[in-house]
C-alpha cells in the first residue's frame, strides 16, 4: 500500500516536537494525563452517525445539547453553538444571519478569509476599518473606536460591524468601546475571537494580571464580556479540543436565533464529525475539572519565559501575550532564519512576519517546551554576533487600495503585469489568512512587490497558481 500524508505524520510524531503552533492540545499528554486516554485509544470506533442517542446536531435533544449548555455556562452566553469546520463556518454564518443580502458590512481590513468568503455568498459590500500598525515591530495592531465611527458615519446604512480581536498576534481591540457606539446606531457587532478562545479562562483563573517573580501579565477581557452580540471562537486554537473544532456564542437578542441556525445548517457539514464534538466535549470537561490548574500553570510558564528568556538571550525582544511575539534581529536574523533554527532543534513556530515570530501558546504546553525554546534561543544566540545586521525582510502591509466595483469577467495574467487592475479573487498570504488584495481593490507596484517578496522567501500565497498567475478583471 502506497501512503501520502500519512508517513509525514507519523514521522514528524515520532521526534516528539516541541509544538508552538496551533492546536493547543499539543499532542496527547493533555488527554492522557487528565483521564481521557481510552477516547484516544478506541478513536476509530468513536467514528460513528446519528445512530439512536447520539443526537444530532442540528436538532440537538440530547448529549450535544448538554455539551452546549456546558460552554454556554463557561462562557456565560444565551446560547452556544458547536462548530465542526472551524471558526470560518461559524463567521459565516454570523454575517449572513446580520446582513441582508446585498447590503454592507463594515469588517477590520486584516479580517481572515472566512470573512471575505461570506460577502461573496450575500452580495454583501465591504466597508472597510484600518487596524492601527505597530511601527516597531511592523505589525498589524488593534482596530480603534474612532476608526469604526468613522465608517459607521460614512456608511450610516451598514447593518453589522466584525472584528478581530485578538488578532493573529495576540492584540485586542476595546471591544467594550466599539460595542457602545455600535450599538448606540442600532447595529451588530460580531467578534472573530478565534485566538482568544482562552480569554474568559484567563479573567476566571488569573484576571486582572498574573505576578509570577519580577513580572506581571495583564490579560484582556473575552469578548462576550464586553458587549459583543456575536463571538466565533477556535477552540482548537489555543485549548485543547481536536483541529477544526470551534464555537459560536450568542450574547445579545440582536440577531434573530432560528435565522442564524438556519445558517449554519446550509455552512456545516450534514455529517459532523462525532470525533471532534467528543473533542469539544473532553474540553469541556477538561476545562471545568483541572481548568484552573492548567490556566495557571499557563500563566506561570509564561511569565517564567518573559523574565528568564531575555537574561539569558541578551538583545531578545519580546511583545508580551500568550501569544509569544519575539524579535532576534539584533543578532541578523530575520523571522525566517530564526524559524529555520529552531526547526533543527525540533521546535514549530506558528508564524514569521517580517523579523517577528510568533509562537502560539496553548494549555497543553508544559514548562519544559519554554525552556526548550530559551535553551535553543541562547544557543543560537551563541552562533552569532549581537549587532549583526539584518537582512530586511517585508513587513506586514494592509492600506487602503484603489475600489472599483468587483469584476464580473475575470482572467489570469502574471503577477508582474497586474498593476492597475482590479482583483477578481482574493490574494492571500497564509498564514496568516488575511488578503493582501481583495475582489475590487486595484492592485499597485508596493502590493506586487510585496507578494513578490513572500514567494521569493518560500511563503504560501494564496490566489497565485503554479505560474505566478492572478486572476483579474477583464478588461472593457
Amino acid at each position: 500500500m502506497k501512503y501520502t500524508i500519512t508517513p509525514f505524520l507519523l514521522q514528524h510524531a515520532a521526534l516528539h516536537p516541541i509544538s508552538f503552533h496551533m492546536p493547543g492540545h499539543k499532542g496527547s499528554a493533555i488527554y492522557r494525563e487528565c483521564g481521557y486516554g481510552d477516547f484516544l485509544d478506541r478513536l476509530m470506533d468513536c467514528d460513528i452517525t446519528e445512530i439512536p442517542g447520539a443526537d444530532n446536531l442540528f436538532q440537538t435533544e440530547g448529549p450535544l445539547l448538554e455539551i452546549m449548555h456546558r460552554y454556554q455556562a463557561m462562557y456565560r452566553t444565551k446560547a452556544s453553538y458547536l462548530l465542526v469546520n472551524g471558526s470560518s463556518g461559524g463567521l459565516i454564518a454570523a454575517i449572513l444571519a446580520s446582513v441582508s443580502r446585498g447590503g454592507k458590512l463594515i469588517l477590520a481590513r486584516n479580517c481572515h478569509k472566512s470573512i471575505f468568503n461570506a460577502l461573496s455568498l450575500g452580495d454583501i459590500s465591504p466597508v472597510y476599518a484600518y487596524p492601527d500598525t505597530i511601527e516597531e515591530y511592523g505589525i498589524l495592531g488593534s482596530i480603534s473606536a474612532d476608526e469604526v465611527i468613522r465608517c459607521m458615519e460614512e456608511h450610516p446604512d451598514a447593518e453589522a460591524v466584525i472584528l478581530p480581536s485578538p488578532n493573529y498576534y495576540g492584540i485586542c481591540s476595546d471591544v467594550r468601546a466599539i460595542a457602545e457606539e455600535v450599538h448606540r446606531r442600532g447595529k451588530v457587532l460580531i467578534v472573530d475571537q478565534a485566538h482568544g478562545a482562552h480569554l474568559p479562562f484567563f479573567a476566571k483563573h488569573i484576571r486582572p494580571a498574573f505576578s509570577g517573580g519580577d513580572k506581571v501579565l495583564w490579560f484582556p477581557e473575552a469578548a462576550e464580556d464586553q458587549g459583543a452580540d456575536l463571538v466565533i471562537n477556535s477552540i482548537h486554537k489555543t485549548l485543547a479540543s481536536f483541529t477544526q473544532t470551534a464555537l459560536l456564542n450568542v450574547c445579545t437578542d440582536r440577531v434573530d436565533r432560528y435565522d442564524l441556525e438556519d445558517r449554519l445548517q446550509a455552512i456545516e457539514s450534514s455529517s459532523p464529525s462525532y470525533p471532534l464534538m467528543a473533542s469539544l466535549d473532553i474540553n469541556a470537561d477538561l476545562l471545568e475539572h483541572c481548568g484552573e490548574e492548567r490556566i495557571r500553570s499557563w500563566a506561570e510558564d509564561l511569565a517564567w519565559f518573559y523574565e528568564e528568556a531575555p537574561k539569558q538571550v541578551p538583545g531578545l525582544r519580546l511583545m508580551e501575550h500568550p501569544m509569544l511575539n519575539m524579535d532576534m534581529s539584533a543578532y541578523g536574523l530575520n523571522g525566517n532564519e530564526l524559524e529555520e533554527q529552531l526547526m533543527k532543534r525540533g521546535i514549530f513556530i506558528e508564524l514569521v512576519t517580517g523579523n517577528i515570530l510568533m509562537c502560539m501558546t496553548g494549555i497543553g504546553n508544559q514548562r519544559s517546551d519554554y525552556e526548550k525554546l530559551t535553551a535553543a534561543l541562547k544557543e543560537i544566540a551563541g552562533e552569532r554576533i549581537l549587532g549583526s545586521e539584518t537582512k530586511k525582510q517585508p513587513k506586514a502591509v494592509t492600506r487602503s487600495l484603489v475600489m472599483k466595483p468587483v469584476p464580473v469577467k475575470k482572467e489570469r495574467i502574471p503577477l508582474q503585469e497586474a498593476a492597475g487592475r482590479v482583483c477578481g479573487s482574493s490574494v492571500i498570504p497564509y498564514p496568516p489568512g488575511i488578503p493582501i488584495v481583495c475582489p475590487g481593490e486595484v492592485f499597485d507596484s508596493e502590493v506586487i512587490t510585496y507578494i513578490e517578496e513572500r514567494r521569493r522567501a518560500e511563503e504560501k500565497v494564496i490566489g497565485l497558481d503554479g505560474l505566478g498567475r492572478v486572476i483579474v478583471g477583464v478588461e472593457k
